[in-house]
Formats: structure tokens, C-alpha cells, sequence
């Protein structure tokens, strides 16, 4: 873990008396919300340790830091308990105040990586709740209690976040729930070049996500695509993606050598607490959740987790500037 600053409760309420000041709601009109934002920071708001705190985050991603905590963050004053059976709508319901929202979007503005949200997928919002549903229990989704193999979000998507931003709302004091990361840099040095090789072609393909599925009935499968690309992504979804039909034997053998070289990489372990905000690499690196100890099953169904999808900077947003949809910047269709 690589904790990277903990709030004071001087800091901690100087942020929220800040951050109570943004007015909108950004699951009406997220455009507006931002821009609200982005004039607090013009109007030199922001209390001077966050900037810093940003600016070294910044400087650590461009040398290869993938991993970050901010611990002890504000929160609304009123954190509502959501169901299970349609936690969504019980946000939309419930929750009246947007601190977590606006620190969530301050955040992004001060490291310079625009959010990224997904126009088929809970209304196309900007924010969305890693919780439990009800209709996806024992399923390989973020949205159950269970634990998660390693992977990339949105593996089978052409549009993938750089970073994956989560904000505790609700952490369950007593149970052991864990977010593991295994950097890319990592991963390329347990293979081969003939291995990160066949790793480049497009001999895989990974089928898309429940959730994505409903959304999309069209949705089935990615198209050929490569596991390993740029200079240490890897887009690889654990059990899931696989080797396509037509191709080659040695993908097989690469996608073992992966498999193996997963297991035995060296990895790091967070249990995000209330009020932690912790970013990482999603395309960089792999990441999973493991159930350590949960003594409560019923109150492991309680964790919240805020969650927003990054791009890199502006330069990888604009990238695909002609998709969004509804002209709202960041958001894409499928």
C-alpha cells in the first residue's frame, strides 16, 4: 500500500466545509456539477495541502507509482443506508447531499484525469456504487459481496478508465475485505520476450460483463483482441478471457505463462476503510477483492464504495472525443 497522506481533522473538515459549497446535483446535470468545481478551484478554494497532495500524485503516476491512499476524507454528513434490491434508486432517494461526489470530482480535476462514465450503464452517471445487488449475487461482478478474481475493469470494452478511484462510504469496521493490485511492470518481468510477444497479437478474446449484458442484449464477446499492449497493460480478465478459436498454439502456452506468472507476483493488499480514497492503475495493472474475514454476512451486504473511472489526461480523453454521448465529455456508449 502506498499511503500517501492522512488527513488531519483540521484538513479533514477544512476539505468538507469546502466541498459543502459546490451546488448541483451531478446525477441531474454532471457538466454543471463539474464546472462548479472547476470554479472553486479558480477561485484558489481548495485548501493548499489537497494541491500538493495531487501534484505528487501526479509526479509519482508519470514515474510508475500505480497505487494511492488518501485516508480520513469528508464525507456527506448523512451516509444513507442502501438496499440491496435497487441500491440505485435507494441513492437517488436517499441521498440529498453531494460531498463525496465533489471531493470525487476535485480529485480529477487536480491530477488532471478526466472521468469517464458509460452512457448504457446506471444512466450514464459519473458515479457509481460498488455495493451488493441482489440480482447478481454469486456472480463475478463488482456488484456482489463475493471475491473477485484478478482483472481490468470493462476488459471486453473498446473504452477502458486508466485509473479506478474508490471512496469509502461504508466499510464495515470488523470484516476483512481486501482490494489486491499486481502492477503490469511487475507481470512483464516474469515473461519471456517470446512470451510478452505472442502476448501483443490479437489471439484472445474475453466475454463481456453481466452487468454490460443487461444493459446491451447485443453484447456477447470482444473481438480479438491482445492481452498484453502499450508498454505494460495488460487487459486480461482472470477465468474469463481466453484463447480465441483461430488462433495459434503458442497463445495458449503465453496465456499459461501469464497465469502462472499472476500467481506468483509479487502484489499489494488495501482494506479500504470509511472515508479512504484509493486510486490505481486499471489498464497498468490487475486488480481483485478477497473476503479475509467477514463475521457478519448481512452487514458485509452494507459496504459502500463510491467508484469513478479516469482517463490518464486530457490528451487520452480527447482520444475519443467523438464518442461521447449526448456531447457530454467523458461519457461513451459501449
Amino acid at each position: 500500500m502506498h499511503l500517501t497522506h492522512e488527513l488531519t481533522e483540521a484538513e479533514r473538515r477544512s476539505l468538507h466545509s469546502v466541498l459543502t459549497t459546490v451546488r448541483g446535483n451531478p446525477y441531474q446535470d454532471y457538466p454543471a456539477f463539474a464546472q462548479a468545481v472547476a470554479d472553486l478551484i479558480a477561485s484558489g478554494s481548495v485548501p493548499s495541502f489537497l494541491t500538493e497532495v495531487c501534484d505528487r500524485i501526479q509526479a509519482d503516476r508519470r514515474a510508475g507509482v500505480d497505487v494511492h491512499v488518501l485516508r480520513n476524507c469528508p464525507l456527506d454528513d448523512e451516509v444513507p443506508l442502501l438496499g440491496n434490491a435497487d441500491p440505485l434508486a435507494d441513492k437517488y432517494a436517499r441521498k440529498t447531499t453531494f460531498v463525496a461526489e465533489a471531493l470525487h470530482t476535485l480529485f480529477s480535476q487536480l491530477t488532471g484525469a478526466p472521468l469517464l462514465a458509460y452512457a448504457t450503464r446506471f444512466n450514464g452517471d459519473f458515479f457509481t456504487d460498488v455495493i451488493a445487488h441482489d440480482q447478481y449475487a454469486g456472480q463475478q461482478t463488482g456488484f456482489t459481496e463475493g471475491e473477485l478474481v484478478f482483472h481490468n475493469d470493462r476488459t471486453a470494452h473498446r473504452v477502458r478508465a486508466d485509473f479506478i478511484t474508490l471512496l469509502g462510504m461504508r466499510c464495515p469496521e470488523g470484516d476483512l475485505v481486501y482490494t489486491g493490485f499486481v502492477s503490469g511492470r511487475e507481470l512483464l518481468t516474469r515473461l519471456t520476450d517470446a512470451e510478452q510477444k505472442v502476448l501483443r497479437e490479437p489471439y484472445f478474446v474475453t466475454p463481456f460483463d453481466v452487468v454490460s449484458k443487461d444493459a446491451n442484449q447485443g453484447l456477447t464477446q470482444s473481438g480479438h483482441h491482445p492481452i498484453l499492449e502499450n508498454a505494460y497493460s495488460f487487459r486480461y480478465l482472470d477465468t474469463h478471457t481466453t484463447v480465441a478459436a483461430d488462433s495459434p498454439d503458442e497463445a495458449k502456452d503465453a496465456l499459461i505463462a501469464l497465469k502462472n506468472s499472476l500467481a506468483r507476483a509479487e502484489r499489494t493488499r488495501h482494506r479500504i476503510r470509511t472515508g479512504d480514497l484509493f486510486t490505481f492503475a486499471n489498464q497498468d495493472g490487475l486488480h481483485n477483492r478477497e473476503r479475509i474475514e467477514v463475521h457478519d454476512h448481512d452487514r458485509a451486504r452494507e459496504r459502500w464504495l463510491l467508484k469513478t473511472y479516469a482517463f490518464r489526461d486530457e490528451a487520452r480523453a480527447e482520444r475519443f472525443a467523438d464518442e461521447w454521448v449526448g456531447a457530454v465529455p467523458g461519457r461513451v456508449g459501449d
